[in-house]
């Protein structure tokens, strides 16, 4: 799926969707208890099927409605021993440690860029207690072939908070008590409050010291319960930038309580000078115009994206800092940002745990990338707004992963978007490289007269045909296709003659 976004804002009550980290807790631990809960507040995304997915392969029984879903849990046992986590490393992170609970082989696997989004955690782990396992050079496909031990199990805390997570779940499972010790400091914290929240709402009790040691009692169970799933921070933030940028919209029912780690957002748009208020549970944002600061994006990642945008449209100089994370997620995030608003007229200088961002006061228009990334995705998407023409998403159904219903939103909102067919985006795809083609045939004619400038003030040869044929012979040899060799010969014979022509009349 491909989209034409353009510039105008949008308009509206905007209902924030559940949230993705709390829908996938309370799925796993309803179908870890006995009996039937139901789950409320619910989309099926990509992430979460592929959740309910491995759950089934548990045995676990789903009724899937509209908003809800009805868990009847219990009684695990394998019924598959192959999982597909899709690409969602919660999903993997999660459920190995609770496979791991039940004897028997079990393999996981993913799809694009999770096969490389590491395991290390765990991997060290199963090195320390001797769990047997296999693996490739990439992190999946792993296989595991022991089962979960009680135990004392260390883990850094500045990778990932889903492998804590993931070990809460199972250790409660096993026949004695364990301990998880967190080596070093503990990143993400926010998440594992939500954790702790969900498996006490479900019966099981995790004692921790500063979170720096969690005490596990192993032979708990897990109490069925009806749960509603609270709207999601990380897609809010997406709209609270829209509604800064000059939107009038109204987001309700954001619940202000909540442990959730992207609620940072808010903090964040203060610390801008951003117009906010809040009214009870409701959030309202007037068009603002935002300065730039140091942002700290340890505690909160999934932010990166959009604040990016916020800050490459904000006066001044914003430092982000403590992001490398961002680079291990569905795409490098720190990296696909850099490109894509650079590209766009931004003016950013890529750290490699962070970034310095000199605000713009709007964006060109263009064809910007989505890195199969949906946080991506919709960050470009509400940075249309900011933008001097349209901006054309290439592989905008990566939203599916969290929010399918994104662009359905936006359009409900008034927002000027257009699905584009295979035929009109290679059309844009064609004017876009047109326009990279030409940047580059600038600076090679510049670069070229530099040569040769070079060549005349050392008394050497300006035109060397010897080494002209060696460029030619070695780009042919990485075209593979025959026909575009030919062509390819016809146009570089064709550059190289513009170029001397070119140096001449320069000289």
């Amino acid at each position: 799926m491909n989209v034409k976004l353009g510039n105008n804002n949008l308009e509206g009550t905007i209902k924030i969707p559940p949230s993705k980290s709390l829908s996938h807790r309370a799925i796993i631990a309803a179908a870890l208890a006995r009996g039937q809960s139901k789950i409320s507040n619910i989309i099926y995304s990509e992430d979460i099927l592929a959740t309910i997915d491995a759950l089934k392969a548990l045995g676990i029984n789903f009724r899937m409605e509209e908003d809800y879903i009805i868990v009847n849990g219990g009684n695990l046992h394998r019924k598959m021993d192959v999982i597909n986590a899709r690409e969602s490393g919660s999903t993997l992170r999660f459920m190995i440690p609770i496979m791991m609970t039940i004897a028997g082989k079990m393999t996981f696997e993913g799809e694009n860029n999770l096969v490389n989004r590491p395991l290390d955690v765990y991997i060290s782990l199963f090195d320390r207690m001797n769990i047997r396992y296999e693996k490739g050079e990439k992190a999946l496909p792993l296989t595991v072939y022991d089962t979960l031990k009680p135990g004392i199990y260390e883990v850094p805390g500045d990778v990932s908070s889903q492998f804590i997570t993931g070990l809460l779940y199972a250790l409660c499972l096993l026949d004695d008590n364990s301990k998880i010790v967190v080596t070093t400091p503990l990143e993400s914290k926010g998440y594992i409050d939500l954790t702790l929240d969900v498996l006490n709402k479900f019966g099981i009790c995790i004692k921790h010291d500063n979170y720096q040691v969690f005490y596990i009692d192993g032979n708990q169970e897990y109490k069925c319960c009806d749960y509603t799933v609270e709207s999601d921070f990380s897609q809010a933030a997406f709209f609270l930038a829209s509604a800064c940028f000059g939107s009038k919209i109204r987001l309700k029912n954001l619940p202000l309580q909540s442990y959730q780690s992207d609620k940072a957002i808010i903090s964040i748009l203060q610390q801008m000078k951003a117009n906010i208020k809040i009214l009870n549970d409701d959030i309202i944002v007037e068009p603002s115009i935002t300065y730039g600061t140091t942002i700290d994006l340890a505690n909160c990642p999934d932010l990166g994206p959009i604040v990016i945008v916020l800050a490459a449209l904000s006066k001044g100089v914003t430092n982000i800092i403590n992001a490398k994370r961002l680079r291990i997620k569905e795409s490098d995030r720190l990296h696909a940002m850099y490109l894509e608003l650079t590209k766009l007229g931004a003016k950013i200088i890529e750290l490699e745990d962070g970034m310095i961002i000199y605000g713009v006061d709007k964006f060109n228009g263009g064809i910007c990338y989505t890195h199969n990334d949906h946080r991506i995705c919709m960050a470009l998407s509400i940075a249309s707004q900011k933008a001097d023409g349209d901006i054309i998403l290439f592989d905008a159904d990566c939203v599916k992963k969290s929010y399918p219903d994104f662009f359905k939103t936006l359009h409900d909102a008034q927002k000027d978007l257009i699905f584009l067919n295979k035929l009109e985006m290679a059309r844009y795809v064609i004017n876009d490289l047109d326009m990279q083609m030409i940047k580059l045939f600038e600076k090679r004619m510049q670069a070229s007269f530099d040569v040769a400038m070079y060549k005349k003030e050392n008394g050497l040869p300006v035109y060397d045909a010897k080494r002209e044929e060696s460029l030619i012979n070695r780009n042919v040899l990485l075209l593979e296709n025959q026909a575009l060799k030919d062509y390819y010969l016809h146009f570089f014979k064709t550059l190289l003659t513009v170029s001397k022509e070119y140096q001449k009349n320069e000289m």
